[in-house]
């Protein structure tokens, strides 16, 4: 089982409440590491984000079973008070590279930071736990998911040609080389 992870709550600055779509109570995000009840919001959040989503069960796999993933969400608090999953992120610790398999956010909470948190709180726990690197494929049409990872400092090193089985588009390696905790 993964160890436990702080929770960590960051604050939405550039928005207001008035020009948020979804209801939030305020204008903060925990991130927080996954847990089972979390497994069916992060599942329908995967098939809403991408064309080829990870089986249900795999997301289970990597919680329980998978010793070397971590896995966190993105939580908002509703109107009820109740928290909502809105985002997630899973990461492979391969010997002292963490590799990004997935990150992903609700489509009606994009553009407000919460894949900037994820990535952030990622990177920072792997950094933590040993991690000197970071790796991740994104296809090559995702420009905005790249700017993202470029933000971080993420460079472009290959390419996997005709990657993606729905598609045949290509996959852009990109990694991060200095890792650092902090």
């Amino acid at each position: 089982m993964p160890q436990p992870y702080p929770l960590f709550t960051y604050t939405i600055m550039s928005l207001s409440l008035t020009e948020l779509s979804s209801p939030l109570v305020n204008n903060e995000i925990t991130i927080r590491p996954m847990r089972v009840e979390d497994l069916a919001s992060v599942h329908q959040i995967d098939c809403l984000s991408f064309s080829l989503p990870w089986p249900a069960n795999a997301f289970r796999y990597e919680l329980i079973e998978n010793p070397h993933s971590r896995l966190w969400v993105a939580e908002v608090e509703g109107c009820d008070g109740v928290g909502i999953v809105v985002g997630a992120i899973v990461v492979w610790l391969v010997v002292d590279e963490a590799h990004i398999a997935t990150l992903a956010v609700h489509p009606n909470y994009r553009h407000r930071g919460i894949g900037t948190q994820l990535l952030h709180t990622a990177l920072r726990e792997c950094a933590c736990e040993g991690m000197r690197s970071a790796t991740l494929e994104v296809r090559a049409g995702n420009l905005e998911a790249q700017a993202l990872y470029q933000r971080f400092g993420f460079e472009v090193v290959g390419r996997r040609r005709a990657y993606y089985q729905d598609n045949h588009e290509d996959a852009i390696i990109m990694t991060l080389s200095q890792l650092e905790a902090g």
